[in-house]
């Protein structure tokens, strides 16, 4: 066994707190949103967490997502789930990018994608508190890896996707284990189909921050950002932003380890990054408003962003705005070129997602948002294997007159 999860523990969770009230829940029973509709965060004793884990002694530890156990939810470690997850390395950019641009590359993690981060956490509590049938909507990545992690543990799942999802991620629910279904919808679309079930007993409803787990495992990408630049933060962060679970639990992230003393007060910006196509933040944002009407008609070939509500908008907006950062859109043009650029002249193939960010990030530099010289973190949410490539049709006969000049 990994030698982060050898010792059985008691959590230092207190409580869950709706997210807008500040309302108190019991940890120990299975919730999905609060009274008031909205979110669950997770609070801990980070007093009791200072004085059980040194910095010194967390550094002491292998490098995987469980490391950071004393700030995670799993009460015992027999309802630890795994199928590896490492810490994903920060590559540099400088040809497509600039000196000082990084890209996290979250492609790296099991089933291909940041996905593994939420579900893994969400799935171990789900293991945790007695679920054995789960229900998601899902553009792909996020319905992957919970049949991964769900059938690992014995967990039923039901997925559902619109009709339109990448056909590599519907093979890959299905061959994992999950019963995968295609909408005629949106992303949205597929959660109502959820919720109605729920709302039966069919199922648990896994939807995006319907649940308070999923933050938990995402914000370990702050949590490993922090460690990998030496205790401190980028200026600027560039974070692919659909239903934006991994922005809120990065800035969750930084505010319990400010608490735990390993990390100062300064913040770096917060960019939430959308797709032109399908922008419901970036419209709130520019107007002023604490939540974000419905994108209708949302298209792009960002689909892991192809969301056009999220329950979590508010939290997206209130971090964007106390960072002093921004919410940005950019088309698919500028996407598909980023991600050509990256690979062609850095090796480092993006995600349709990912690439959003390059884009965002150049279109910032021209518009004076960032300065060259500041040190930033773009965010690559999943594999670029997982998305169709550009044809590589050109063909050699062996047999025929090779011109070794035209090679």
């Amino acid at each position: 066994m990994n030698d982060n999860l050898t010792a059985e523990r008691a959590t230092f969770v207190t409580h869950l707190e709706c997210s807008l009230t500040g309302e108190r829940y019991d940890a120990d029973t299975l919730h999905n949103l609060s009274r008031a509709g909205r979110p669950l965060l997770v609070r801990y004793d980070l007093g009791g967490v200072a004085a059980a884990l040194s910095r010194d002694a967390l550094d002491a530890r292998g490098t995987d997502l469980w490391r950071w156990r004393e700030l995670l939810p799993v009460r015992h470690t027999n309802n630890v789930v795994s199928l590896g997850e490492v810490e994903t390395p920060l590559i540099p950019i400088p040809k497509s990018g600039g000196a000082n641009v990084w890209v996290k590359d979250e492609g790296r993690l099991p089933t291909g994608s940041f996905k593994a981060r939420g579900l893994v956490m969400a799935v171990a509590m789900a293991k945790e508190l007695g679920v054995t049938r789960i229900a998601m909507p899902t553009n792909g990545n996020a319905g992957a890896a919970l049949a991964a992690y769900a059938t690992r543990v014995g967990i039923e799942t039901i997925v559902f996707c619109p009709d339109d999802t990448p056909e590599v991620n519907v093979r890959e629910i299905a061959a994992q284990g999950g019963r995968v279904w295609r909408v005629n919808g949106l992303i949205d679309d597929c959660g109502a189909i959820v919720a109605k079930g729920a709302a039966e007993g069919r199922w648990f409803d896994f939807s995006t921050l319907k649940e308070p787990y999923r933050i938990e495992g995402k914000k370990t990408m702050g949590l490993e950002l922090a460690a990998q630049l030496g205790w401190r933060l980028p200026r600027a962060i560039f974070y692919p932003t659909g239903g934006g679970t991994g922005l809120i639990g990065m800035w969750k992230a930084f505010d319990e380890l400010e608490a735990l003393g390993w990390i100062g007060s300064e913040r770096p910006r917060m960019y939430a990054v959308q797709a032109a196509g399908c922008a419901p933040i970036v419209r709130a944002f520019e107007a002023g408003e604490e939540h974000a009407e419905r994108w209708e008609d949302a298209h792009t070939v960002a689909a892991g962003i192809r969301v056009p509500r999220a329950v979590g908008d508010f939290l997206i907006l209130r971090a964007v705005r106390e960072s002093g950062g921004k919410a940005l859109a950019v088309g698919d043009p500028a996407i598909l070129a980023a991600v050509d650029d990256a690979a062609r002249r850095d090796g480092l193939l993006m995600c349709p997602e990912g690439g959003a960010t390059l884009a965002a990030y150049r279109q910032a530099l021209r518009d004076g948002e960032v300065d060259e010289d500041e040190e930033v973190v773009l965010f690559n949410c999943a594999t670029g294997l997982k998305y169709p490539l550009p044809a590589a049709d050109q063909r050699l006969d062996r047999h025929g007159a090779i011109d070794f000049d035209r090679l």
